[in-house]
């Protein structure tokens, strides 16, 4: 038997009344330094320790530091209360309905601060405290409301990964393992403490947290932890759509965006975040415009990776791309130009996809700039081409044709054009437009939005003249 399946069973049943022992982890039998820690995280330890409350760094943080990684946020759970917390601290503030955090700021830094959490079972008598009044869930099983105060020995069953339940002691700088995290850390395994069906009714975003730390981390995801995704993919479908899309930016944008879409498909998950996504991979999963969207999340991991700005704007054209696509062509025949088509079908998608993950305006407004932008690439001739240049969009539409141009979408020319008439002086851009041909613009390919085809040209109005 694997020491974190000895040390599960000794520690699953609390019937016994017995508080569960962890296995502790001497400073000299892990390589995590108090060097590697941040030194606001360590104020923050030190300062609850003096003060008399146990501290310890928590989560992610250990699992990275004992993987060799460096962290991105470091976490400190603590049995003082938020309200405790922040007399110790001047520069703390508590957030959150739910349950209540401390977040101490240093900066643009923000260490936050937990207390820990009562378990899952009900209090005892002697505790005098009626968790039903603290713990609210609804009829699938969804926790609504947690804010039920408790030890460390509790803490720790409320936590979700194995991985992610380890505890850096600041006292001795020893690590506390109750459920066997420390062995599924160093064997690259994501595992849910306990049941995992029971886990994903109380959060179904659980199943995106798998495969999220499965894809970053390069995990894999335990069996039994994997089998209830497909029964209970479903109940993604009643998260509320603002918390999805957190949830979808922490997937995409973390660095390992191409592994975590393959993932959600391997679970079939997708259908349940992007329906209309879905029906076009079904339908067509060997398009170009799918192979733009696997091309896109390659591209937003290279940038994550080189410390390059990354937005939802960005991922959101790239996810919804094989969709849009997908409704330009189903459109039917009218006197639109292939901008207003394409206007059209990114609105439709869009407005569907907010059913399911609430993009906010202030992303999809620029998505639709960028995708209304595609088509006035075909138009090279005179000098109304080159107002494309000036456009505040340009940058992202023209990063977004270079994905067209890669995926097969459009001919590189195209995009070679408009890549070598950004290095040209004023008076030679002008020259290059006005030599080109009027009427020989390219057309693109595979069914995606452009101006080379079906293109209708609007009569000017004439301006009514005043008699007398």
């Amino acid at each position: 038997m694997r020491l974190n399946d000895t040390i599960l069973e000794k520690n699953s049943g609390q019937s016994d009344g017995q508080s569960p022992q962890p296995l502790v982890v001497p400073r000299d039998g892990h390589p995590i330094s108090r060097a590697n820690i941040s030194p606001n995280a360590l104020k923050v330890l030190y300062r609850l320790k003096d003060a008399g409350y146990q501290a310890f760094l928590v989560g992610g943080a250990v699992r990275d530091l004992l993987l060799g990684l460096n962290p991105k946020d470091f976490d400190v759970a603590t049995n003082a209360h938020p309200e405790q917390v922040k007399q110790l601290f001047r520069n703390c503030r508590l957030i959150g309905r739910r349950f209540h955090l401390a977040h101490v700021r240093f900066g643009y830094e923000i260490i936050e601060v937990a207390t820990f959490r009562a378990a899952h079972t009900p209090m005892d008598e002697d505790n005098a405290v009626d968790e039903g009044g603290h713990r609210v869930l609804d009829d699938r099983g969804r926790i609504l409301r947690d804010n039920l105060y408790g030890t460390i020995e509790e803490d720790v069953w409320r936590r979700d990964f194995t991985a992610n339940a380890l505890y850096y002691n600041i006292e001795d700088f020893s690590i506390w393992d109750y459920v066997g995290g420390v062995a599924d850390a160093r064997a690259k395994v994501m595992r849910l403490i306990g049941d995992p069906e029971t886990r994903y009714r109380e959060d179904p975003v659980r199943m995106l947290r798998a495969v999220r730390f499965a894809a970053k981390l390069g995990f894999s995801i335990h069996p039994e932890t994997a089998a209830p995704i497909h029964k209970l993919a479903g109940m993604l479908d009643s998260v509320p759509p603002a918390r999805l899309f957190d949830e979808i930016n922490k997937l995409f944008l973390a660095g390992s965006a191409a592994k975590a879409f393959e993932v959600l498909g391997q679970y079939g998950l997708i259908e349940h975040l992007f329906p209309d996504l879905a029906a076009a991979a079904r339908e067509t999963p060997d398009s170009v415009a799918m192979k733009l969207l696997r091309l896109g999340l390659a591209g937003t991991d290279e940038r994550v990776r080189a410390d390059k700005s990354v937005t939802p704007t960005f991922l959101f054209a790239v996810l919804l791309w094989p969709a849009i696509s997908r409704v330009f062509q189903r459109l039917p025949g009218s006197d639109l130009t292939d901008m207003e088509r394409a206007l059209t079908a990114c609105d439709q998608v869009i407005a569907r996809q907010q059913t399911r993950i609430a993009v906010p305006k202030r992303f999809t407004l620029p998505l639709r700039e960028i995708i209304a932008m595609q088509p006035r690439f075909d138009l090279r001739s005179g000098r109304r081409a080159l107002r494309l240049l000036d456009h505040p969009r340009f940058r992202a539409a023209y990063d977004f044709l270079l994905l067209r141009a890669a995926a097969g979408g459009v001919e590189q020319e195209l995009a070679d054009w408009w890549t070598e008439i950004q290095t040209l002086p004023p008076e030679e851009r002008i020259a290059r437009v006005e030599q080109r041909p009027a009427g020989d613009d390219g057309a693109a390919q595979g069914g995606t939005p452009n101006s080379g085809s079906g293109r209708r040209k609007r009569r000017r109005r004439r301006r009514a003249t005043r008699s007398g």
